[in-house]
Order: structure tokens, then sequence, then C-alpha cells
């Protein structure tokens, strides 16, 4: 049956509550909510379930349930049943274990090490090949004889991963797994149970891995891979939603952009590729960059604020001008996420606390000297006196050809050489060498403060006794 036909759709996302969420879990997730949204505009009737699979006691934390919910509310990832804990299913299991047992279809074996003692609960194997179709891979056939009689249980109360699963499925009726490439080996065991417990098999889809620039698995060696260390690095959801549907499934185009709903309307497991999906920071910083510059210019403000420097905030306290020219000139442009702020207010705004330390010699630009370069402060200096202050306020419309500033100074610094003219300036002004351009940061200081320090840069280079 084709997958946008269905009638009833039901797909279940079982994170395991240990730790925090990965993104390749998410991924996941994300998928299986798309392909149930896109079947349901299709005519079908669709259930997500949300199930905590907690039966790793020792690990599992009820702080961690919270995080996933508040995740998928933040993701807008919605499910309809949920969310279950097989910590509170456990009588199901036992019954499944007793069916089986009394089907001839598993034993006890050996002694258990789990603290309840008893015995083991393996599965009898009838050591068959196993067929199924990938939604994702096609056809696969895996022999189950080298699996042996398989544990499903430490013992006749304490079930493990592969019988927990199955019967879950089983009871919830899913009819489609979709889930990562790693769970392949486990679909035959499965299958196997679902069979040996009287149930229906659903169809599968296995994702592909999710692999760093260097083309290894994704790990914390290849930085943030959490969500929550993706929030905290300042993405936003809808950049992350963006960049994980693009982690192994396409459109058959190049488009980059997505939203949720988008998504939903062209999603098809039929999109998704075999090959490992490369994860970018690159690209999701490309991704997250475009989103930034959708929002509400008022929100936009607001977050940026939030992030700043304590210096650079009180910068910006009474002046609406230099507001907008710190925020929406020099950081805008500069950051493709939130946690960027404080680097950009570290790296290229530290000028604005007047704590700016001045080599003398980096004054001078490239293959000038120290003469050139005073010959030039002098008349920047001399330049810049004659701008009234009325003119200077004018140099907040930067977009426009309105730039007082720069207006005084461009026709001399393109006669003279702009490296030679405007390099001093910016160094006199910002003691960086890497800074926005010495039109807004004299606007941003002010025409007293940006005389005072390119008096003062003129001054460390008259100190100089030695030439260059």
């Amino acid at each position: 049956m084709n997958e946008n036909n269905k009638k009833n759709v039901v797909v279940r996302y079982p994170p395991s509550p240990t730790g925090h969420l990965h993104i390749g879990n998410i991924r996941t997730i994300l998928f299986n909510y798309l392909f149930a949204k896109h079947a349901e505009r299709s005519g079908a009737k669709i259930t997500t379930v949300l199930r905590f699979e907690d039966t790793d006691k020792e690990r599992s934390d009820k702080k961690f349930e919270h995080e996933i919910i508040d995740t998928l509310n933040g993701l807008g990832i919605e499910y309809t049943e949920g969310p279950y804990r097989q910590s509170e299913r456990t009588d199901l299991y036992v019954q499944a274990i007793q069916t089986l047992i009394d089907k001839g279809r598993a034993y006890e074996a050996e002694e258990s090490n789990d603290k309840s003692g008893g015995r083991v609960v393996r599965f009898k194997n009838p050591n068959t090949k196993i067929t199924f179709k990938d939604a994702v891979r096609g056809e696969i056939t895996i022999d189950t004889t080298d699996f042996g009689d398989f544990i499903i249980a430490r013992s006749l109360y304490n079930p493990l991963y592969h019988l927990t699963v199955v019967v879950d499925d089983i009871d919830m009726g899913v009819t489609d797994v979709i889930r990562g490439e790693d769970h392949i080996t486990s679909t035959p065991r499965q299958i196997l149970l679902i069979k040996a417990l009287g149930g229906t098999v659903p169809k599968y889809a296995h994702l592909p891995l999710i692999i760093g620039e260097d083309k290894k698995k994704l790990s914390k060696r290849h930085g943030a891979i959490t969500y929550t260390e993706f929030r905290k690095a300042g993405y936003l959801n809808e950049a992350i939603i963006n960049h994980l549907a693009l982690l192994g499934w396409s459109e058959g185009n190049d488009r980059e952009f997505y939203t949720m709903e988008e998504l939903i309307e062209v999603f098809s497991l039929k999109g998704v590729s075999k090959s490992p999906a490369m994860f970018s920071y690159h690209k999701l910083d490309s991704i997250n960059k475009h989103y930034l510059s959708q929002l509400p210019q008022d929100q936009y403000e607001k977050t940026v604020v939030e992030y700043m420097a304590p210096y650079v905030k009180q910068y910006i306290q009474n002046n609406n001008d230099v507001k907008d020219a710190i925020l929406n000139i020099i950081i805008k442009e500069r950051i493709n996420k939130w946690g960027d702020v404080e680097t950009v207010c570290e790296d290229e705004l530290g000028w604005l606390n007047g704590a700016i330390h001045i080599i003398p010699e980096k004054l001078v630009w490239k293959k000038s000297d120290i003469e050139t370069a005073k010959r030039h402060l002098r008349s920047v200096i001399s330049i810049l006196e004659n701008v009234s202050e009325k003119d200077w306020r004018k140099s907040a419309h930067f977009k426009s050809n309105d730039n007082m500033i720069k207006n005084a100074i461009w026709d001399y610094a393109s006669e003279n050489g702009r490296g030679d003219v405007l390099w001093p300036m910016r160094y006199a002004l910002t003691g960086k060498e890497r800074s926005p351009d010495p039109f807004i940061v004299s606007f941003v200081l002010g025409k007293q403060e940006t005389l005072s320090r390119l008096k003062h840069g003129l001054s460390l280079l008259s100190k100089i006794q030695k030439p260059m």
C-alpha cells in the first residue's frame, strides 16, 4: 500500500530518559512526526505515541523525561498518546514471557545475575532466514542462526529491550517503525518475537547514520550534539528542525529552507538516503542566520541585548542611534546564532569599554612608513574636526548616502590610498586589527572620543625613535 494512502498510521517516539536528547534521537522523532502528519493530510487517521523506554532503572531520571517533553514542545513536534513508561508496564511483559514459555517458544535457562535471582529467559530461535522490506533500503534478508537462543529477560519478572519493544509495539498497534540504521540487526529478532506472540509485523524504515565533517560518527568530539547544548549555543528551534530534516532526506532539489508546515507537505520516506548524513555546523549556522533575519525587529533587539557584554549594554542605554548602529549594523551582520553576540562583543567591540591597547608600530599600514601614517592621521583629524556635531549625528543613516563621516574622508582616502589612510584611523580608534569600519566606529564613539583617540594614536607614533 502506498505510504500516503493508509487508513491508520501509528508511529512511536521511544526515547530513553537516561540523558539529554541527542540530535540523532531528535532527527528520528522528527522523521516519524513528518511521516505521520503527511499521511494525515492524505486522509489517514494517525496516532503518534510518546513512550519512555526506562527499563534501565539506575540511569533513568524523571528530569530527562521533562526535558524530552519540553524539547518536543519547543520544536513543535506533537504526540497524541502518552507518555507511557515501560517501568509501569511490567505486568504486560511478564504475561508475554509466560505466553512464550507456554507455547514452547521460550524457556528458563542458566542462572541469572539479576539481583532478584531466578534464571534468564531465552527465546527458542527457529534458526531461519528473516526477510523484510525496508522503506529506505529495500528488501533485507538476515539469517538468524548466528543469534542463537537470545535472552529476552534477566528473569521472569525482568524483561529486556527486545521483548519490551515488541510487546509495546503490538499493544499500541504500531504500523510503522522508523528508526536509525543501528537497529537493523535488531529487526529480525523482533520480527521473530512478534510472530511468536501473534502480532502484526509493522513496516520498517532505517535512517542513515549521522556523521561529522570528519566522516566519523557524530559524538562529543564534534562539539554540541544534544538539543540542550544547541539551545544554549543560541540556535533557533526553526533552524534545528530545518537542518535535521535535511540530514539524510531531500525533496530532490537544492532547496535549503523549510518551515515545519512545508516539511509536512512534502515529506516522504522515498526521499531518505541510504548514505550517511553529514552534520555541518557551517550549514546550521547559515540556516540559523536566515531565521534570525526573519525575526520581528523588537524580538531580535531584545534577545541581542540579553546576550551582550555589560559594557556594550551600558553604551547603548541613552542613544537610540548608537543602539541601532551596534545592534543592526555591527552585530547583526556578524552573528549566526545568539551565542555569537558575546564573542562579537569581546572580539570586535572591546574598544567600547575604553581599555584599548595600542602598539604604535601597528598604526602603520603594511609597506607604508611612520611619517606617512602620521601625515594621514593629522589629515583625518583635521577633516573630522570640521564635521559639525549635527552632521556627525546624521551618520546614523549608514545604509544611505548621508553618512557624513564617510563622505568627509572618502575622497581623501581614495586619493592617498585607502589602506594607508583608513588603517591607522581604524587601529587608533579600536586597538584591534579586526573591527567594524572606522566610520561606524567613529559615529558610535562620538566626535569628542573619536578625536581624542586619533590624537592619542598620533602621539604614540610621534614617540617612535627608530625608523621602521
